[in-house]
């Protein structure tokens, strides 16, 4: 199998262990632990692993050029990224999440266009305007009155800043994904992340009562630890090394499939048809940013 097979196979298995992710990580807040001590336990949990795989792999010097870099990546797919989505699922709903995460691959085109003058064309343009009306569909009318979504259209805001900010971190850490082995990148960055996210983190944290956690708690949090951040940051970087970043972020608009298909399966959520609208004016706006066009030079 071919370098590029294999960097797609990992871009659709972080892609489908995100579209579970919705429903496993709501299904735990706030019982359990709010949504920024969740990042805390995510942050720890992940670093902890990529340094201890780092110990069994060649040494890799950091540059210290690239330490500038480094952190803002960190702060915007650590630390930003994270915090707007767990504290977004714990204030809206699993569905609401999935739709709004495929916005990632509208914003990592504006980013690149931005950024590396990546060409503009009216279908992308038109495309960029949809993906964002149908969030903005989300955010205005999602005020559904539910006990576990306490504040849906901020929690919907939340997750468009959620995405903005990973869209950013993909274009920013393709060129030291180019550069740096995947585990030593990723082992600087949740522990730049960590730190910087510690004094917001922290409070929600030590209100866990860890010895009284059950045991669907447990898994909860080892699938968002093991699987959502350790697994999918591997396979995003794995993937980026390969790909283009706007290929890579287009895996996202599959999260909606398969987010929604589980959150309806295991009850944790229900369709709207402002939901459905929302979502396939989402979806046209994806399709019309990520489609090939021929450019006449």
């Amino acid at each position: 199998m071919d370098k590029r097979t294999l960097a797609l196979f990992a871009a659709f298995g972080a892609t489908s262990i995100y579209g579970l992710n919705h429903t496993i990580a709501k299904e735990v807040m706030p019982t359990y632990i709010q949504g920024f001590g969740f990042v805390q336990v995510r942050l720890l949990g992940a670093a902890a692993l990529f340094w201890l795989v780092s110990l069994f792999i060649p040494k890799q010097k950091i540059n210290r050029v690239d330490l500038p870099k480094m952190v803002l990546c960190a702060f915007l797919g650590m630390v930003v990224n994270m915090l707007c989505f767990f504290k977004g699922i714990e204030l809206s709903t699993p569905i609401n999440s999935a739709v709004l995460i495929t916005v990632t691959p509208i914003l990592v085109f504006v980013f690149s266009a931005i950024l590396i003058r990546e060409k503009l064309l009216l279908p992308r343009v038109v495309g960029v305007i949809l993906g964002f009306l149908g969030a903005l569909i989300l955010i205005v009318f999602g005020n559904e009155i539910r006990q576990d979504a306490p504040n849906i259209p901020l929690g919907n805001a939340l997750f468009i800043v959620n995405a903005s900010s990973f869209g950013l971190y993909l274009v920013l850490v393709k060129s030291l994904s180019a550069k740096y082995a995947t585990v030593h990148l990723l082992k600087w960055l949740f522990l730049f992340g960590f730190i910087m996210a510690l004094p917001v983190t922290y409070g929600e944290f030590s209100e866990v009562s860890w010895a009284s956690l059950p045991f669907e708690a447990i898994w909860r949090f080892g699938y968002v630890v093991v699987g959502t951040t350790f697994m999918t940051y591997l396979l995003n970087v794995y993937a980026l090394k390969q790909l283009k970043a706007s290929s890579v972020g287009v895996f996202t608009y599959l999260q909606p499939l398969i987010g929604i298909g589980y959150a309806i399966a295991v009850g944790a959520d229900n369709l709207t048809s402002y939901k459905i609208g929302a979502g396939c004016v989402v979806l046209l706006g994806v399709y019309l940013v990520t489609k090939r066009y021929r450019v006449n030079v």
